[in-house]
């Protein structure tokens, strides 16, 4: 059975990626999920604050909140999951993941952002377009499986 690595952020987009590879194993794909997801480093601020193992802690577990609604719906269709939350860059990380989980395919939801949006802001997206070694699937928000 391959394994598909979704990656996840929380937002409405991302849960389209996960729509979209619910819709795939609907479909005959047999394949076992990992819902990656990363959160940033923390700050300067927050490490002095807290301390690095407590601020290593509340990202794990706001990574986890954030990842919820995903979970839920792997869970609603009965589908075979894992989750792997990090923390780090978002990218290299997601990539990390996915080789890690042995991936065959990469799902990421669309921003829907615009060229010279990505040119000043980068995208994960496409950086992950750029650099996988597995074939990503940039689903485009809204998806509909008619």
């Amino acid at each position: 059975m391959l394994t598909m690595m979704i990656a996840v952020d929380g937002s409405e987009h991302s849960l389209e990626a996960v729509r979209h590879g619910l819709h795939l194993i609907g479909q005959g794909l047999r394949a076992q999920v990992v819902l990656g997801h990363v959160q940033e480093s923390a700050t300067l601020t927050e490490l002095a604050t807290v301390g690095p193992a407590a601020a290593a802690d509340a990202s794990v577990d706001a990574g986890m909140d954030l990842l919820a609604p995903a979970v839920a719906l792997l869970r609603a269709a009965d589908v075979d999951h894992e989750v792997d939350v990090r923390i780090g860059d978002v990218y290299p990380t997601l990539l990390e993941i996915a080789e890690e989980h042995e991936s065959a395919m990469i799902l990421i939801g669309s921003t829907g952002e615009g060229a010279l949006s990505r040119i000043f802001l980068g995208s994960v997206g496409s950086d992950l377009v750029r650099h996988s070694q597995v074939p990503v699937t940039v689903v485009k928000v809204p998806y509909t499986d008619d």
